[in-house]
């Protein structure tokens, strides 16, 4: 494939909110210890007004409130 190909191609770049939501659904993985690539599959993608892509259906995932206790005492440990 030669760069004249490329002209064809349309570019879109992931908007904050696809940002967040691909973030949340790397936490939800992490805290629940499973595999990101069935969440990853089902996201159901579009074109926003500004040309970058949102995603229709951002996981969501429930935190005990033991588990934000731990949390906030991690946020509030000086690092060094």
């Amino acid at each position: 494939m030669n760069n004249n190909d490329n002209q064809d191609i349309k570019t879109m770049h992931l908007s904050d909110q696809a940002l967040g939501a691909l973030m949340m659904a790397l936490q939800k993985s992490l805290l629940e210890q499973s595999d990101i690539v069935p969440v990853l599959k089902e996201f159901k993608l579009t074109e926003d007004d500004s040309g970058e892509l949102v995603i229709l259906n951002p996981p969501l995932f429930k935190v005990a409130h033991s588990d934000l206790e731990v949390l906030s005492e991690v946020a509030e440990t000086p690092e060094g």
